[in-house]
């Protein structure tokens, strides 16, 4: 199984225009190939579900 640290140091953006979401759950979805929580914030999760086929990732520790 893939760790997230595998996919190298976090990838982090900034925000435009609308200010930022009041609750961390605005942040995150559930991706529908694997069912795992995905974070917005991270473009390494997001860019890993958008492959058609992958394994959900394991949360290091």
């Amino acid at each position: 199984m893939t760790k997230l640290s595998d996919l190298g140091p976090p990838l982090t953006g900034t925000r435009r225009g609308s200010p930022p979401d009041e609750y961390p759950v605005c942040h995150f979805y559930l991706c529908p190939r694997c069912g795992q929580p995905v974070d917005m914030r991270d473009l390494r999760q997001v860019i890993w579900h958008q492959k058609p086929e992958h394994e959900r990732l394991e949360a290091d520790a």
